[in-house]
């Protein structure tokens, strides 16, 4: 069922959406300086709008999305600001699991969550135990997810393999890295979307974005509305994709 929403400006009518998003949500704690609030004020607005963007995402037909939520790097912010995002996602996880039964989203957490308390570790788990047999949109959500330390596990993963004469050193392809990673089975993301106006990529998909088209906009995440994602959408339908070639 389609979201009510106001008429708005850019309209995906007719264009080629792509199979798999990824967006980095970034600025919540310059939204929330901007209006003379605690950063904790911003991640609290920032939640809000992921759920508001990945319903949107699910109605539109995307099928793969990928949410930046928490990097490795996050540990280093001060601790109440710490511990302020993992009760959001606590909180989140509390809702998905009580009140969206019926919901068609396919939750995935990427990244390693092992770093997290033992009850956030468990409530990750039934979420997506839950949702494992759903045939709608996939939602992967990075928590304490880094795209180095992605590669790292995938290295350690297949030197295992190779140890234990499971797998010879020539047979090593870039499938084989494909496979060992956190999306293995998924496409690579065809469009990922930068709110906030860095140019960064902040560690997020390395290996999976060799390929994907960027979308930089100067908008704060907690900003970030349905008019910004089809604006970015129309920017990707208007790309000509060659992946190398002519």
């Amino acid at each position: 069922m389609a979201l009510f929403r106001k008429k708005q400006e850019y309209s995906i009518d007719n264009i080629i959406l792509p199979e798999h998003v990824g967006i980095i949500m970034d600025g919540n704690g310059r939204w929330a300086k901007k209006r003379g609030l605690p950063r904790s004020a911003g991640h609290s607005a920032g939640a809000k709008n992921f759920r508001k963007i990945i319903r949107y995402c699910s109605d539109i037909g995307i099928k793969y999305l990928t949410m930046y939520a928490f990097s490795t790097e996050n540990w280093k912010r001060p601790q109440d600001e710490v511990d302020a995002l993992m009760k959001l996602f606590k909180q989140y996880l509390e809702e998905a699991l009580r009140d969206f039964q019926d919901d068609v989203i396919k939750l995935k957490f990427i990244g390693d969550i092992n770093g997290f308390s033992e009850d956030l570790q468990k409530l990750m788990i039934d979420a997506e135990e839950g949702s494992k047999d759903r045939d709608g949109m996939v939602l992967n959500l990075a928590m304490n997810y880094g795209g180095r330390d992605e590669l790292v596990m995938a290295a350690k993963s297949i030197a295992e393999k190779v140890k234990n004469g499971e797998l010879s050193v020539d047979d090593i392809t870039e499938d084989t890295i494909s496979n060992n990673i956190y999306t293995a089975g998924q496409p690579d993301p065809d469009l990922i979307i930068r709110p906030s106006g860095e140019y960064r990529t902040s560690n997020f998909l390395l290996w999976q974005s060799a390929y994907s088209e960027y979308v930089i906009m100067d908008k704060l995440w907690p900003d970030f509305n349905f008019d910004d994602m089809n604006y970015a959408l129309i920017e990707y339908a208007k790309r000509n994709r060659r992946f190398g070639g002519v």
